[in-house]
């Protein structure tokens, strides 16, 4: 299974999350007290191994801009946040992770147009779009709209929650960003014991 820890800004918070076998190392590069500039990604990206996806989140960003950034960085995959079109994800150079908010349990309709993409569900958009720390209910879901996709479950997942959520969904994997961390800094400690969990 594959498990995202998002939102990565130090060596030692990458570090931790490949020794303990993440599959996928988020930067954000959209609004938000987790951004990094594409300069310090590209330095961080020196310690994520091959064999471990680089991620670029963005929202509502300008396609040449992405492309900028693969580049520079290296990402392997761009997550979209926003309300990117499927056409926008389609002429993308690099495999796409595109979200989608989750209200009363509802699976947006829209989902269908990134079949061929990878989806991920999350609590709805707060101040910052992911990395909120909240969720959305679970049990409400219809899964069967679900059938066919790749898709993460993120929101509001901690190592207290995260068996339960993969148990429920069934997920191709998990994200994760605000649970992982203490006071707004990713901990190496609940890193470590989320990956466990998984």
């Amino acid at each position: 299974m594959w498990i995202k820890i998002c939102g990565l800004s130090t060596q030692a918070a990458i570090e931790t999350a490949v020794a303990n076998g993440a599959s996928h190392i988020g930067f954000v590069f959209a609004d938000s007290k987790r951004k990094v500039t594409p300069e310090y990604a590209k330095y961080l990206a020196r310690f994520v191994p091959k064999n471990v996806k680089k991620v670029g989140l963005f929202v509502n960003e300008k396609h040449d801009l992405i492309e900028k950034i693969v580049e520079t960085v290296g990402l392997d995959m761009v997550q979209l946040h926003g309300q990117e079109s499927s056409e926008f994800a389609d002429n993308l150079s690099v495999p796409v992770i595109k979200a989608f908010g989750i209200k009363n349990g509802k699976i947006p309709n829209e989902i269908a147009d990134f079949k061929h993409h990878i989806i991920l569900l999350d609590a709805p958009p707060a101040q910052f779009a992911g990395g909120s720390g909240a969720s959305f209910d679970w049990n409400k879901v219809d899964l069967t709209a679900l059938d066919g996709y790749q898709f993460f479950v993120a929101g509001g997942l901690t190592a207290d929650n995260v068996s339960e959520a993969i148990r429920i969904f069934k997920p191709t994997g998990v994200d994760v960003s605000s649970g992982v961390e203490t006071g707004g800094v990713k901990d190496l400690m609940k890193i470590k014991v989320f990956i466990e969990k998984c």
